[in-house]
């Protein structure tokens, strides 16, 4: 009887301390989670407040007395906002269509294909991650320009079309497939470039759209290379954009049309992060994993 009682105590105390530790994590958890979204709740109840009343606020307040959509409108109508998004767009298709299609040749190669110097040639791939990035682009702009490629989306899109580091996580990726598999394939006669779309690239299938998501990220959120390779705003992107509107002015006073601004140019983003975040955890999951 006594065992029964400690027993059922043990269970108790063990239930208890399992019902704090949950409490105290998911506490945690909320607090990392205000902290972490509320310069987006800040930046999309700006876009709402009109300018006036922003400009009154010498306490900043936490709601919108006065919702207006002005700013966006605004926004629109200061700058070429929508055709930058369109050029954005062009742009992150087509390069993350040609990046891709070089990931996936160079990565399948390195893993599956045998050749002299595939080891050494790897090694100097790798070791161009440690390579500054300003030194590259200097070297990118010094080649777009000498061929002749700036103000056009040739020279937006050629830097960007190989990443060493997505081919790294796309071979460590594709090593992780059994070999047995290849083997049977070559047994059967088939050809190296049908048992890539047949077999791994099905497989890889997580992996290589995390690296899409990635890399949409990536173009979408391009700074630096728009801005040193374009002055036609024809082919300005939508950083040119954000950076037009502060030069006209209204960005440094009228800071709730900036934030409408910022608000269009990220929901894309945002949308594409949470239609694909399972696929996004489960691709760099087993780009991590092998065997």
């Amino acid at each position: 009887m006594d065992n029964n009682t400690d027993l059922e105590q043990i269970e108790k105390s063990g239930r208890i301390k399992n019902i704090i530790g949950k409490t105290v994590t998911y506490i945690l958890l909320g607090i990392w989670a205000i902290i972490v979204l509320f310069p987006f709740y800040w930046m999309i109840l700006t876009s709402f407040k009109s300018y006036s009343s922003y400009n009154n606020e010498y306490i900043p307040k936490f709601y919108a007395s006065n919702p207006t959509i002005q700013n966006y409108l605004d926004a629109f109508n200061t700058v070429s906002l929508g055709k930058y998004l369109l050029n954005t767009a062009i742009f992150t298709i087509l390069t993350t269509l040609v990046m891709l299609i070089v990931t996936v040749l160079a990565a399948y190669a390195f893993a599956r294909l045998q050749f002299r110097g595939k080891n050494f040639v790897f090694v100097c791939f790798l070791a161009l991650m440690m390579i500054p990035n300003e030194l590259v682009i200097i070297t990118n702009f010094v080649t777009i320009t000498n061929m002749d490629l700036r103000n056009s989306f040739a020279g937006l899109i050629l830097p960007s079309i190989a990443s060493v580091f997505y081919i790294y996580l796309l071979k460590e990726n594709f090593e992780a497939i059994p070999d047995t598999l290849y083997y049977a394939a070559k047994v059967d006669g088939t050809s190296d470039f049908k048992y890539l779309f047949k077999v791994m690239i099905p497989i890889a299938r997580p992996t290589i759209v995390t690296i899409v998501i990635l890399k949409v990220i990536e173009c979408w959120n391009s700074y630096v290379w728009p801005r040193l390779i374009t002055d036609d705003s024809n082919y300005f992107l939508v950083s040119n954009g954000i950076q037009e509107i502060r030069e006209n002015g209204f960005g440094r006073e009228n800071i709730p049309a900036m934030m409408a601004a910022v608000v269009v140019i990220s929901l894309p983003l945002i949308v594409l992060f949470l239609i694909f975040r399972r696929t996004v955890m489960s691709g760099v999951s087993r780009g991590g994993t092998k065997g």
